[in-house]
């Protein structure tokens, strides 16, 4: 009868407790005042959620201001890579949070499951993470408690990463520092252990503990006893990188830069958002596909007028855009046809690179061709310097003296051309640069007659006011 009761108790202390207008089934998560359950709402659209239940009798006063503040900053946030909050509701015993539902876990259970990851998965939830700090930065937000428990997994199909649980964020306001303890001392940045000053950047360093996480399948203060990691923490030992599994240079500088035990020597945000490995500038998101067409639009307008050079340097630009637009991009039939159209672009600019490389070849041999011509015909220096004085005269629009040289470099080539054979090489060089400084004397023969005549003019409409 006794053991009959006692299970009655249980079942009733773990049951969940009964909504308006959701079903709640499975625990998802249990914390310090709260449990997170699955939910579905009631109704034809059985939408699913996740439901934070707070007992009103369980809050302390600085709970309750932690689950106030936490509503205030949820209801203000809206961001591809944060939980949102749906609603908000309460009876008697209880306040609930309807939040997003994802049924990809959390990433510890990630890591866990995988022991570490590679270093372009690291990334990736990297990224992801960082362009949610930056979105509550530039609200003046910090969040104070990441760890792998609170960034959850869109599904486990779609790896997005999502920010939640906010209950020990706070708008900073410009205060430099906070007189009472926040997060979880594993990934808790070591001023906020250490003294009762600290500021934003906090969430560097637990996102560089996070990162070394990630890839190592540990956390830098990771001991098995309590007094084992606050002895980590107090040490004033540099932070060592492990040398296995090997990473990227650009990691490791990461690395180092955000597991500064100094908060005035580690990575600002700024930097950080823009640090190499980060880069958020191509990282996935919304922006990038528009930004990939605006450049793209540049580049066919320059293939078309054959500034090839211009082209291929946007074409390659572009694509730095368009590749995370792909991985940003979840309607498959979307992404098919920007993967076909990437494709095209990779194609083209890999032409233009070849037809540079021709252009290049052939810009080179004719320099060497010339050099040799003038080491055989010394008075075709005399051309060269003739042709180079010219192009002098031509941009500082001395076109009367330009003229002169173009003309004496072209006497020059005739009398050189009247003692070599038609059917050598040196002859066809020596042509060639006849040429080209003739078809420049007459474009400048043309355009000192429209000067002159503006000139002619000016002087008869002066006479005529006169």
């Amino acid at each position: 009868m006794a053991s009959s009761r006692a299970s009655q108790n249980f079942c009733a202390n773990f049951s969940p407790p009964k909504m308006k207008d959701f079903v709640l089934t499975e625990r998802l998560g249990q914390g310090t005042y709260a449990t997170v359950y699955k939910g579905y709402k009631k109704g034809r659209v059985r939408e699913v959620v996740a439901v934070k239940c707070i007992k009103k009798s369980s809050l302390s006063k600085t709970s309750s201001e932690n689950l106030i503040r936490e509503i205030e900053i949820l209801k203000s946030l809206d961001h591809d890579h944060i939980v949102k909050l749906k609603d908000f509701q309460w009876d008697d015993e209880n306040i609930f949070l309807i939040l997003e539902y994802c049924s990809g876990g959390d990433l510890s259970t990630y890591i866990r499951r995988y022991k570490k990851l590679p270093e372009q998965v690291a990334r990736k939830f990297l990224r992801q993470l960082a362009l949610a700090l930056q979105y509550i930065r530039a609200r003046n937000i910090s969040h104070m408690d990441l760890k792998p428990q609170n960034l959850l997994l869109e599904s486990k199909d779609n790896l997005v990463l999502k920010v939640g649980d906010f209950g020990f964020a706070q708008y900073l306001l410009g205060k430099e520092g906070h007189d009472n303890l926040r997060g979880s001392p594993l990934y808790m940045a070591v001023e906020m252990f250490c003294s009762e000053a600290y500021d934003a950047s906090v969430d560097i360093w637990s996102t560089g503990v996070i990162l070394h996480e990630t890839l190592f399948g540990y956390a830098p203060f990771a001991s098995g006893t309590y007094d084992e990691l606050e002895l980590k923490i107090r040490s004033n030992q540099p932070i060592v990188i492990p040398s296995q599994p090997r990473i990227s240079p650009q990691c490791r500088d990461l690395l180092i830069k955000t597991l500064k035990r100094d908060p005035k020597e580690r990575i600002i945000f700024d930097k950080f958002f823009c640090h190499p490995f980060v880069d958020l500038e191509h990282a996935p998101r919304p922006e990038c596909l528009n930004k990939a067409i605006s450049i793209v639009t540049d580049a066919v307008k320059y293939d078309k007028e054959e500034e090839y050079g211009k082209a291929m340097e946007l074409y390659c630009t572009a694509l730095e855009y368009f590749l995370p637009a792909i991985d940003y991009e979840k309607d498959t039939e979307k992404k098919a046809a920007i993967r076909l159209r990437v494709k095209q672009y990779i194609n083209r600019a890999e032409q233009l690179k070849f037809l540079q490389k021709q252009v290049k070849k052939k810009k080179l041999e004719r320099r060497l061709s010339i050099e040799t011509c003038a080491e055989r015909l010394p008075g075709f220096t005399e051309v060269l310097k003739h042709a180079q004085q010219a192009e002098q005269f031509d941009d500082n629009r001395e076109y009367g003296k330009a003229l002169n040289e173009y003309y004496m470099g072209v006497e020059l080539c005739m009398s050189i051309l009247s003692t070599v054979p038609k059917s050598s090489e040196t002859h066809t060089i020596v042509k060639t640069q006849a040429e080209q400084m003739m078809i420049r004397a007459e474009e400048l023969t043309r355009y000192k007659n429209i000067l002159n005549k503006e000139n002619d003019m000016k002087s008869v409409i002066s006479c005529c006011i006169q």
